[in-house]
């Protein structure tokens, strides 16, 4: 017979209120609009003209013990449900964040640092299938950002119950599907800048991600790794950067694993306009057989308060790691981004 313990938290809240009762904070709604026009060369375009909407409800308010307390709900396109996350701030200690959603932590924070000016170069609207790195994200995960480290290094923990298990409500739990069952999993990121290098405009980025895998699974051959590896440098008005990744997917059949790099550079012309090329491949192991999907892009980007224009100009072959000529595509996308 399964046994289900439920902690309350409500009464555990209860008794800290005595300690450590929450001032009044603040609420605010921010959102903003994208609009653009693809055009694709080597594939049917349909309707080129695209809308996506962002709305975002973010809180905050500190705790009579000097804690503070953050709270961010983010809603995507036609007001569906994105990400929620709260974040715990503990004085000389470091953040505690709960996240539920595709905000980004842990290892999916750095899936690719190189820079651009808009989007990456797989993010054009050609639809390469690339796959990258993103850890533990997919499941809530709890991370842990220290502030005793010294200036110059950022360090962060993920942690994840169940990776594979989606976001669940109140009281509720969510398990991984028993198709591809996922135990728990964690990352670990570093950021290294001039304050504890010593070089200005230097940046090192690494990361690191393991999640546990049923060993009874089909195919199985051990847990699920990833790992990341980044340089940028900035000087003037140029930042340059290059990516190196891997994935094992813990498997003996089909995908075995992903070795992926990249790189970019960016030039701002003023404050207000910028323009860059980035590159990215992705090497598929899958059986014996490795097939290379690469993307590159142009891009120019000008912004004036909170309008924005973005035109990029992308090519991409063997998408979605297929060979074939019809998986070679070209684009080009404008778009304009208006903040509210």
């Amino acid at each position: 017979m399964n046994k289900v313990t439920k902690l309350g938290v409500s009464a555990l809240c209860g008794s800290l209120a005595a300690i450590s009762a929450a001032n009044a904070g603040d609420l605010t709604v921010s959102g903003g609009v994208d609009m653009s026009w693809l055009s694709l060369d080597d594939a049917t375009t349909g309707n080129p003209i695209g809308m996506g909407s962002n709305l975002t409800f973010a809180g905050s308010g500190e705790l009579d013990n000097g804690w503070g307390v953050a709270l961010s709900v983010a809603m995507t396109n036609s007001d569906a449900y994105s990400n929620t996350n709260v974040t715990v701030t503990i004085p000389d200690i470091g953040d505690i964040r709960i996240d539920q959603g595709t905000s980004a932590t842990g290892i999916s924070r750095i899936d690719d640092v190189t820079p651009n000016v808009w989007e990456e170069a797989y993010a054009v609207g050609i639809g390469t299938g690339i796959n990258n790195v993103d850890g533990s994200s997919a499941g809530s995960t709890i991370e842990f950002t220290p502030s005793m480290l010294p200036d110059g290094l950022a360090a962060r923990l993920a942690y994840t119950p169940d990776a594979g298990g989606s976001n669940a409500a109140d009281g509720a739990s969510a398990a991984s599907a028993a198709s591809d069952p996922q135990g728990s999993g964690y990352d670990a990121t570093l950021v290294a800048t001039d304050g504890i290098h010593g070089m200005e405009g230097l940046t090192l980025t690494a990361g690191i991600s393991k999640i546990e895998q049923d060993s009874s699974t089909a195919n199985y051959s051990g847990d699920h790794d990833e790992t990341t590896y980044a340089i940028t440098y900035a000087a003037g008005g140029f930042t340059v950067g290059y990516q190196w990744s891997e994935e094992d997917l813990g498997t003996s059949a089909n995908e075995k694993q992903y070795e992926n790099e990249g790189y970019g550079i960016t030039f701002n012309v003023n404050d207000d306009l910028s323009i860059g090329y980035n590159h990215y491949e992705s090497d598929q192991l899958k059986g014996t057989t490795t097939v290379v999907a690469e993307a590159s892009s142009f891009q120019i980007a000008y912004s004036a308060g909170g309008a924005s224009i973005r035109l990029a100009e992308g090519d991409a072959e063997n998408t979605a790691y297929q060979t074939t000529a019809m998986y070679d595509r070209s684009s080009t996308i404008l778009s304009v981004s208006l903040a509210f």
